[in-house]
């Protein structure tokens, strides 16, 4: 029903507000009470002088009375009624429902939202248990620790005769186990605070998100690592609360902006600003003319301080498991929290080729799909010697269209985010259904 149709039901609910009588309503504004009925069980029309005289009456403003219900509002009752099919709630009465019953609207669409908050905070809480590791193995010490404790008490408290040498010996492992213990519930505990609680909903952050969010907040820019007075990068993290609340956070940004300082110290952002200047957003290019491998090339050009309202290139590196290690996001490009990304990103193309640089032109799916160049390199992690398998690892940049140069000999590849939440069903690298499809 058009929002003009529920005129009547507003000048309804507004009168039986004000306790006017209809036979009183109609004599004010010279209609008959049959007239008024009609009216307002949305039969009758209504504009003009009498729309007015009504308003009037009712002591409000012709525009309360004319315009709908807000879009967002109907919106959300129409979510709550296909989440619970069950119901059987008549969604094409929403608009009317909302223009009767504002209270009752606003509190359904208020619970819709909180329903919908829940269900991401489970479904957070559920991938963080699966996928975190650091967590698995904290559980498993403090597990391990509390065994070993209770099999040393039990012989203890058998009473049997235990030769004094031996009892000597098991109150020595009870003490360095109960240290253990302490110290393993206390890092677990700092680990799991370190999320904190953020609007009231449990925090569900893990270190290298409680970095990545920092650098987010600076536009993945660190100007205090820039140029010839730049800080070591373990004064900064002392510096910074965010990053010294864990010791496993404090660890992890260390380490990355350690290597962030030596890329600031190789390639100086204005040596880079001038040659972007002259060949764009051409990493290969750019790799040439200023000597430095591709992997800096990506990590320097996803660094750049930039305008928040230009586009901005994104950043994404796994290691030789294929789990991802750093992301800068780019609107357009999700990329996942938690479990295995999309397995046909080039950044795993590059991963199965290793010292091969890999290009695509990738299109993510949605109502308007988005295309980006991505560029992805392996490369060793660290020394390579004859002791040991070199382990690989991969970094891919991402472009946006707008800042991507003409290259016409990359390949189309229709990607995802993750098989979870990818709606293409023929595709030959699914590995688990798609909660967009087949339903969670």
């Amino acid at each position: 029903m058009p929002a003009s149709g529920l005129i009547g039901s507003r000048i309804r609910e507004r009168r039986t507000g004000l306790g006017l009588r209809q036979s009183a309503l109609a004599r004010a504004v010279g209609i008959s009470p049959a007239y008024l009925n009609l009216i307002e069980h949305n039969r009758r029309r209504i504009g003009g002088r009498l729309l007015v005289a009504l308003a009037r009456e009712l002591e409000v403003e012709p525009s309360a009375l004319t315009e709908g219900a807000e879009a967002a509002l109907l919106a959300e009752l129409r979510t709550a009624a296909t989440g619970l099919p069950e119901a059987a709630a008549e969604s094409d009465l929403a608009e009317e429902f909302a223009g009767r019953f504002p209270g009752w609207a606003a509190l359904v669409a208020a619970q819709q939202r909180r329903i919908e908050a829940l269900e991401q905070t489970v479904a957070a809480l559920t991938d963080r248990l699966t996928h975190d590791p650091q967590l698995a193995a904290s559980m498993h010490e403090v597990l391990s620790v509390v065994t070993a404790i209770r099999a040393t008490a039990s012989i203890l408290a058998e009473g049997t005769e235990v030769d004094p040498e031996w009892q000597a010996r098991f109150h020595r492992n009870l003490h360095e186990d109960s240290r253990r213990l302490a110290e393993s519930a206390q890092a677990l505990v700092e680990y799991l605070d370190s999320a904190g609680e953020e609007g009231g909903q449990v925090g569900v952050t893990l270190p290298q998100e409680e970095l990545e969010q920092w650098l987010q907040a600076r536009g993945f820019h660190v100007a205090e690592l820039e140029g010839e007075e730049a800080l070591s990068p373990q004064e900064l993290v002392a510096r910074e609360p965010a990053l010294n609340r864990a010791r496993t956070t404090a660890s992890l940004a260390a380490g990355w902006l350690a290597r962030y300082r030596e890329d600031a110290r190789r390639l100086p952002l204005e040596r880079l600003r001038g040659a972007l200047r002259r060949l764009g957003y051409a990493p290969d290019a750019l790799a040439r003319e200023l000597g430095c491998d591709l992997p800096l090339v990506f990590r320097r050009l996803a660094s750049l301080p930039e305008p928040s309202e230009a586009a901005r290139p994104g950043l994404v590196s796994c290691d030789a498991s294929g789990t991802l290690t750093f992301r800068k996001p780019v609107d357009g490009f999700p990329l996942p929290r938690y479990g295995a990304a999309c397995p046909l990103w080039p950044l795993y193309q590059a991963l199965a080729r290793p010292m091969q640089p890999v290009r695509a032109l990738v299109e993510q799916p949605g109502r308007t799909p988005r295309r980006f160049l991505c560029f992805a390199l392996a490369v060793p992690a660290g020394p390579v010697s004859f002791e040991q398998v070199p382990l690989f690892a991969s970094t891919m940049l991402i472009l946006p269209e707008e800042l991507a140069p003409e290259d016409p000999a990359a390949p189309l590849l229709p990607v995802g985010a993750s098989c979870r939440i990818c709606p293409r069903g023929d595709c030959a690298a699914r590995r688990e259904p798609s909660i967009l499809t087949d339903g969670f």
